[in-house]
């Protein structure tokens, strides 16, 4: 399938010299002199690197198909993390390359997107949060700022990030995907 650049949009994934690219930013520029071009932020959807590109506009590229499916998260056997199409309840098994970070934020029975392009998965995407609890985490004392308020704690995915003071063992937080900050309390 072929597209212009004039009609790129963020999550769209590109098939450029034999590559999948995933936009991730894209802006129209019209400078003073000369034709309009588009900048774009590229990410390979393989290996992760990040690149700018500029096209000029109205330029063909080829759009990927990408089928996205939502999927459960079942288990992991040890070498592969395994999905249950929610629609067929076919199971798919993901190695760890294209789980990726997301392993750290995943728990049996959640909902994921699987990108998947001619039978091969891509990549999983998580919703922008979820909720876990603090399996471990040193008591904070009032006035230990040192550290700037924060304390590292040790979530039930084993995944360790910087949680307020406050926080104690067996909380439920919800926790941001993408950059694996804590957003807040879960309250019950």
């Amino acid at each position: 399938m072929m597209a212009t650049t004039n009609d790129l949009k963020n999550g769209m994934v590109l098939n450029l010299d034999g590559q999948l690219w995933s936009v991730v930013w894209f802006q129209h520029h019209k400078p003073g002199k000369g034709g309009a071009v588009v900048r774009t932020k590229l990410k390979n959807v393989t290996s992760g690197k990040v690149v700018d590109k500029t096209f000029n506009a109205d330029v063909k590229v080829e759009v990927a198909n990408v089928d996205k499916r939502d999927m459960q998260y079942l288990y992991h056997d040890g070498t592969s993390y395994v999905f249950m199409d929610n629609s067929t309840y076919d199971q798919l098994e993901l190695n760890e390359a294209v789980v990726g970070d997301a392993k750290d934020y995943m728990l049996e029975n959640q909902s994921a997107v699987v990108a998947v392009n001619e039978g091969t998965p891509l990549y999983i995407e998580l919703p922008a949060s979820v909720e876990l609890v603090v399996e471990y985490t040193e008591p904070g004392l009032q006035g230990d700022r040192s550290s700037g308020g924060t304390k590292p704690a040790r979530l039930q995915t084993g995944k360790e990030i910087q949680v307020p003071l406050f926080i104690t063992n067996g909380e439920k937080i919800k926790v941001d995907t993408r950059d694996g900050s804590y957003l807040g309390r879960v309250q019950s």
